[in-house]
């Protein structure tokens, strides 16, 4: 199997009363400086945050709602001090939480707490398997070994345990290397997710994109482990737009199955949904959560199909990927309502094709690492 294989996924309905999933940023902070971080470039100020209680009264109207996940996110949420508060709440009202952290400054006592107070799930992301690497990608001194015994801690405890491992060009050789880490940490899943050209991914894009062959491989890799870790380890798979026929249903659809409060409290569809220039963003300060998700314009904008222009409209996948990602269509053909380029069937699918194979190709090494520094030279003026 190769990339060119891979087809997508049927989402779900296109709005149900409450999305699946709530992820909550509950900071930009991070003691790490990734250089495809997903955040975006212009990263909100310690500041500007929202308060302990704004952030117990959205878990409570998520818990109302029917809200089931709750993805405790960031930046690293351990930046918060008031992360205990946020996860006693999110435990009196229901929900499933899940922290995804760089697990720098987890302490072993901070942990057994959050337990007690009803964590459930802990993600931790790994820049690599080979601790040098690491360091270099993530910008943290001895930051793999740290991760290392936080991730033994997790299952000490008894919690889930799930490692994200970001694949790019610095890193895709070792991917091997990755799924055995984390068999051998008793992870429970591994997602191998190859980095989307976002935000810090699009500004180092050069640097990161690999070649058709190194992805064409990686699925090898891929369809070896799962046959080998069958009902031992669940690995997801994500692969990079950039080389498929066919574009992913981003987020399951467009507001059908998740949404994001970012640090301010601005409430969006999806994490890059801020870089498309016109959509007005409701915020958790001024307006009910339900409301946002039923009836807030920058969720309707591009919810279900009556938004699609041709090929979309009269495509008969169009209610399985839903024309791929908005925020990709919009940085790539510069209109969030067309055809996701990377589709085979977008007339901009070509011009995908030339920036896959000249940046994977080139002898770009260096990256803009990720903080608030850079941000203030990398972000728009």
């Amino acid at each position: 199997m190769t990339i060119l294989d891979a087809a997508p996924v049927a989402a779900a309905p296109i709005c149900a009363v409450a999305p699946i999933g709530l992820l909550a940023e509950l900071t930009h902070r991070c003691p790490l400086q990734c250089p495809y971080c997903s955040n975006p470039v212009a990263l909100e100020a310690a500041d500007k945050e929202l308060p302990t209680a704004i952030w117990q009264d959205v878990l409570r109207q998520a818990a109302d709602m029917g809200v089931l996940q709750l993805h405790l996110s960031g930046g690293e949420p351990l930046a918060r001090t008031d992360l205990e508060d946020i996860m006693a709440t999110a435990g009196e009202v229901g929900l499933y939480a899940n922290l995804i952290t760089s697990a720098s400054g987890l302490t072993r006592k901070r942990l057994e707490r959050l337990a007690e107070l009803g964590l459930k799930h802990v993600q931790i992301s790994f820049q690599d398997a080979e601790a040098a690497n690491a360091d270099r990608l993530g910008g943290a001194k001895n930051g793999h070994v740290r991760k290392l015994e936080a991730a033994r801690m997790v299952r000490e405890l008894g919690l889930a345990l799930t490692v994200n491992a970001p694949i790019h060009r610095q890193n895709i050789g070792n991917l091997g290397a990755l799924i055995a880490m984390a068999e051998e940490l008793d992870a429970g899943r591994i997602e191998v997710a190859h980095v989307q050209y976002y935000g810090w991914a699009l500004a180092n894009r050069a640097a990161l994109l690999p070649t058709r062959e190194q992805v064409n491989a990686s699925v090898q890799v891929v369809d070896a482990a799962r046959a080998r870790l069958k009902g031992r380890m669940q690995i997801d798979f994500v692969v990079p737009d950039y080389y498929a026929r066919r574009p992913k249903p981003c987020m399951g659809g467009w507001g059908s199955t998740s949404m994001n409060v970012t640090p301010t409290g601005k409430v969006l569809p999806c994490h890059a949904a801020e870089t498309i220039p016109g959509l007005a963003f409701d915020n958790v300060r001024d307006r009910p959560l339900r409301d946002i998700w039923l009836t807030g314009a920058a969720f309707q904008k591009y919810r279900g199909t009556a938004w699609m222009q041709e090929p979309c409209k009269s495509c008969e996948l169009k209610e399985v990927d839903w024309g791929g990602c908005r925020c990709q269509a919009m940085l790539l053909a510069g209109d969030a309502a067309a055809a996701d380029p990377v589709c085979a069937k977008s007339p901009l699918n070509d011009r995908v094709r030339a920036i896959a194979e000249a940046e994977s190709g080139s002898d770009a090494a260096a990256f803009t690492q990720r903080n608030y520094r850079n941000a203030k030279a990398t972000a728009p003026a």
